[in-house]
């Protein structure tokens, strides 16, 4: 029998039937994120609705003529807001940019916050009616649920639950609607998203319209792992690998082109990528050191500083 990525009920976490339950449920979701790096979370609270209205107001901005979608493209921003055009973003080491345009909504804070040289103010498209209302809607909703995976996370490596509260409240985090336009050639080599580890904290995955996330087993088997349609899938990205020593693991995972005619066909997901603050400090956490696991990275890095040497592998700076 194939091996099977986890999916679980957080709502035994947020309205447990029992103190015993809730940390079975922290039990049970450290152990997913220690083997797979990936886990399924169902019963989130985000209404169907609001995914799926921020889905349509996504797709309508992607099937604008191409010159308009490019107005709001900013060169030299690495992509940080607004829209970036089909073939630019690469997966580290791989010869061919991945098959897909997207667009980056990023947290509203006011002109006079320290973060704002990093953290500029969001674009928005004015040809899209509710694009602003239902995007930013959607970002909030899944920075609350990541808000909630954190606080279990913090409690199986035996952290403070609100760890992370101060840490990542105003963190660089960035909603990111895609759009895998149809593949109209035959054996062509590059794919619609190469083999990658996220960068940030953990990743928010909503409602993919088709099949393709494939997962890096231990054992170098790819794992496909297409969710039902009330799961949003949260993976660990390269950040908290690196802040719990790689405890929690940032696994290598690829989106793959469909075969036959399901390629001709459109794909759309819209991931969250949630990061820390940009000056918070990933230094090894010293619960996650041990003399099997000593510390591999002595130099801490801010979370700003990391993020720009990975922008800059990706082809996004």
């Amino acid at each position: 029998m194939a091996p099977r990525i986890p999916t679980l009920d957080i709502r035994r976490f947020t309205h447990p039937e029992s103190p015993a339950d809730r940390q079975a449920f922290v039990d049970e979701l450290g152990a997913a994120y220690r083997e797979w790096g990936f886990a399924g979370i169902r019963n989130h609270g985000i209404p169907q609705s609001l995914i799926d209205e921020a889905y349509g107001v996504f797709k309508d901005f992607f099937a604008l003529p191409e010159e308009t979608k490019k107005n709001y493209h900013v060169p030299g921003g690495g992509g940080a807001r607004g829209y970036t055009p089909f073939g630019v973003e690469t997966a580290k080491d791989s010869k061919h940019f991945d098959l897909k345009e997207f667009w980056h909504i990023g947290r509203e804070i006011p002109d006079d916050s320290g973060y704002r040289d990093v953290m500029p103010p969001n674009l928005w498209p004015d040809e899209v009616p509710g694009f602003r209302e239902k995007g930013y809607a959607l970002y909030q909703a899944l920075d609350e649920l990541g808000s909630q995976v954190l606080r279990a996370l913090a409690l199986h490596i035996d952290l403070p639950e609100d760890y992370f509260a101060d840490k990542a409240d105003f963190g660089n985090s960035i909603l990111r609607p895609i759009h895998y336009p149809p593949i109209t050639a035959d054996d062509i080599p590059n794919v619609r998203a190469g083999a990658h580890g996220d960068i940030n904290l953990i990743t928010l995955l909503v409602g993919a319209s088709a099949a393709g996330l494939e997962v890096l087993a231990h054992d170098g088997e790819w794992v496909p792992f297409t969710s039902d349609e009330d799961t949003i899938v949260v993976n660990i990205g390269d950040m908290l690998q690196r802040l719990t020593n790689h405890v929690y693991p940032s696994t290598i995972h690829r989106v793959v082109n469909p075969p036959g005619d399901l390629a001709r066909q459109p794909r759309y997901s819209v991931p969250f990528f949630l990061h820390p603050n940009p000056d918070f400090l990933i230094d090894v956490l010293p619960s996650c050191v041990t003399a099997d696991n000593p510390s591999r990275y002595p130099e801490p890095i801010t979370a700003q500083g990391y993020l720009e040497e990975r922008l800059r592998e990706i082809k996004l700076a």
